[in-house]
């Protein structure tokens, strides 16, 4: 412990300049102006693993974009401990709510302010970080396998490919994912849940052509009237989901485990200051920390149609779309959610218009095993490094790999993050703790050292 605390503290500024220098590129997978910005990143991370100490690393092209993949073999014998994280980043938008620009990193506050800082290339870089902590001091005790991507914010399509066709490379006997949060900085937690998710973009068409609001108003579909109808029709007053058969596979979570996630600290007040509110909704019966983690939501993420430029245009649209995305809980399946959607969603319409359901990504619900060496190893690196028991929690977010390495790998994932929800991951201003980076750092080249020993012991 004393080791790896005294070379954090001596690199920790080279620690901070070399993820400022990557936080400066703008690898946005979604948009395809920034092509060679991702691929410049892939080539990026691959030298930082290199020089961290891998043996091999390599930029491996894709249908999209590239997949970086390195390796330290020191022992065939020895466990592998395979490293999983994203270099591609959301969109910015909207840039005139930034404080400082997203690609330009700052530090004020105690954290490094930029588009990424959190989600995920500071939590990825960590591990890099950790590996050459381990490499420099002749203390890596298992094998190190890096898979790092870049297509997490867009559904990690062509990962999901290469996966399934580079089992044996990927065998590893744990995966661990920084890409989630912690409680609060003095209060550390492990996650063990993910919500699924299912998201589709709706149409909606009326007449043949944008019209006359004068001419036609008042007899004519006008498409984003019934779109906002229908939206508003797809929950009841008590905040439950209406779509038939939605709720059949739910998994019911017992009383006990509600009292356990109950567990983890929770302040209304301070949640709604937080976010700028005076009030909460959600689904009649539950928590509000419930109803972000163990129950399933409906939620329309955009809405657009007719004029919306600067001043008036009186115009009824002949189309009106919106962007609706469903998380979803342990048994509920995303194909068969959409399914749903786009059965009740068609049915609902009007006659007076005509309704296109297009699917985009998804992801499974999962539960994760606690009751592994790996998870065992995670509780103790933490209760080391942070000087508490981790509390085990479910997080609200999805990440659809974890569901396929279980299937494809069948290996066990441990979501070992160390953001804060105040991190504003997908928002302007997105941010990321130094503390929480180098606590990191250390936390998790605890975890590799009561990994391999644990393992020794069974």
């Amino acid at each position: 412990m004393k080791q790896v605390k005294e070379y954090v503290n001596a690199n920790k500024q080279r620690f901070i300049d070399e993820l400022i220098e990557l936080l400066s590129i703008p690898s946005v997978s979604a948009d395809p102006a920034y092509k060679k910005d991702v691929a410049r990143t892939a080539e990026w991370v691959k030298k930082s693993l290199l020089d961290a100490g891998v043996d091999k690393a390599e930029v491996i092209p894709t249908a999209f974009h590239p997949i970086v993949y390195g390796e330290k073999i020191i022992d065939k014998k020895l466990p592998t401990v395979m490293v999983y994280g994203h270099y591609d980043v959301q969109p910015p938008d909207p840039l005139d709510l930034w404080t400082s620009p997203p690609f330009k990193p700052v530090i004020k506050n105690g954290k490094i302010y930029a588009r990424g800082a959190c989600d995920d290339k500071g939590q990825m870089y960590m591990h890099v970080k950790a590996f050459e902590l381990m490499m420099r001091n002749k203390m890596l005790p298992c094998n190190v396998k890096f898979l790092i991507e870049g297509e997490e914010e867009v559904g990690s399509e062509s990962l999901g490919v290469f996966v399934k066709k580079n089992k044996a490379k990927l065998q590893s006997d744990v995966i661990l994912i920084s890409d989630t949060d912690i409680i609060a900085n003095d209060i550390p937690s492990i996650n063990v849940g993910l919500r699924g998710l299912s998201y589709v973009q709706v149409e909606v068409t009326g007449p043949n052509r944008d019209l006359h609001s004068g001419v036609y108003g008042g007899a004519v579909p006008n498409p984003i009237n019934i779109l906002c109808e229908m939206i508003a029709s797809l929950k009841d007053k008590d905040g439950h989901i209406t779509i038939p058969g939605f709720y059949k596979d739910v998994n019911k979570v017992s009383d006990k485990d509600r009292k356990e996630l109950a567990r983890a600290p929770f302040s209304l007040k301070e949640y709604k200051k937080d976010l700028g509110i005076d009030d909460v909704i959600g689904e009649k019966g539950y928590t509000t920390p419930e109803r972000t983690s163990i129950r399933p939501t409906l939620d329309v993420n955009g809405i657009w149609g007719g004029y919306t430029g600067e001043g008036s245009k009186t115009v009824i649209a002949s189309k009106a779309y919106a962007k609706i995305s469903m998380r979803l809980v342990p048994n509920q399946s995303p194909d068969k959610t959409i399914a749903l959607f786009t059965k009740h969603f068609t049915k609902i319409a009007p006659k007076s218009v005509k309704v296109k359901v297009i699917p985009f990504h998804g992801g499974d619900p999962l539960l994760l095993d606690t009751k592994f060496v790996g998870y065992a190893a995670a509780e103790k690196a933490m209760i080391t490094s942070f000087g508490k028991k981790p509390i085990p929690v479910r997080g609200g977010g999805s990440i659809p790999i974890v569901a396929l390495f279980k299937k494809e790998l069948k290996t066990d994932s441990i979501l070992f993050g160390f953001g804060l929800n105040s991190d504003n991951i997908h928002s302007p201003n997105e941010s990321y703790g130094i503390f929480n980076y180098l606590k990191g750092i250390e936390t998790i080249s605890l975890f590799h050292q009561y990994y391999a020993e644990m393992r020794k012991k069974k």
